[in-house]
């Protein structure tokens, strides 16, 4: 049984080549290349959720940028 599914997209030429070129530069498949570059785009976008997240509650705080070496070191001590 498979531990994958098959998907299917469209792109521009232009980008074919491109991947096609890395494929081979990075010895990969265009399959591994492909989920290589949405782990990446995942991972980067939990962390903007992460941020988003510490910006809001900062500000509900009234913490400011300049705050927190302060608070970092008061929480370790």
């Amino acid at each position: 049984m498979r531990t994958t599914k098959i998907q299917t997209l469209s792109l521009p030429p232009e980008m074919v080549e491109q991947i096609e070129k890395i494929a081979k530069e990075e010895n990969m498949t265009k399959s591994e290349l492909f989920r290589e570059a949405l782990r990446e785009y995942l991972k980067k976008k939990r962390w903007e959720k992460i941020r988003e997240y510490g910006a809001k509650r900062a500000a509900e705080l009234g913490i400011r940028e300049e705050d927190v070496e302060r608070l970092i070191d008061e929480y370790r001590s």
